[in-house]
């Protein structure tokens, strides 16, 4: 067995530990396609994976609006609530972060894995979601700017 599969077998390990399906799920999906010998796809989800995944996480979150549980006058309601401001602010702050976070993940793989790493144990042992990197490129990403180079 190789050391990639031993390290996958870990973090399938920690996924199940932490009771968290999310991480159990894709990497049981990834070693399942490293030991049909699926390798060849790996380039295409790394190429596509994170726009896919952010459109099916942007679906699930709409679905309310489409089938009609969050109402057209909610929208108006936005504006007449601070919380509901705040939401807004800080989506858009957010989207920003994630947005600087995608072209730094896309810059340095070196970043990529310790994010990863670290959403893992977050998710793992805080149980947090796994949406953590991109989120995470983005902070980093911010306070980088402020540092010297």
């Amino acid at each position: 067995m190789d050391w990639i599969s031993i390290i996958l077998l870990v973090l399938l390990a920690l996924g199940v530990i932490g009771n968290n399906a999310t991480v159990s799920i894709a990497v049981a999906i990834l070693l399942l396609m490293r030991l049909l010998s699926l390798e060849r796809y790996f380039p295409l989800l790394e190429q596509h994976g994170l726009q896919l995944g952010i459109i099916i996480l942007t679906i699930g979150i709409m679905t309310p609006l489409a089938s009609g549980k969050i109402n057209p006058s909610s929208f108006l309601e936005i504006f007449t609530n601070w919380h509901s401001l705040l939401a807004v602010a800080v989506g858009m702050f957010v989207a920003y972060l994630a947005g600087k976070g995608t072209v730094l993940m896309s810059q340095n793989p070196l970043i990529v894995t310790g994010l990863l790493l670290g959403t893992i144990a977050g998710v793992t042992f805080f149980r947090g979601v796994a949406v953590g990197p991109l989120i995470a490129a983005g902070i980093l990403a911010f306070i980088l700017q402020f540092l010297p180079k």
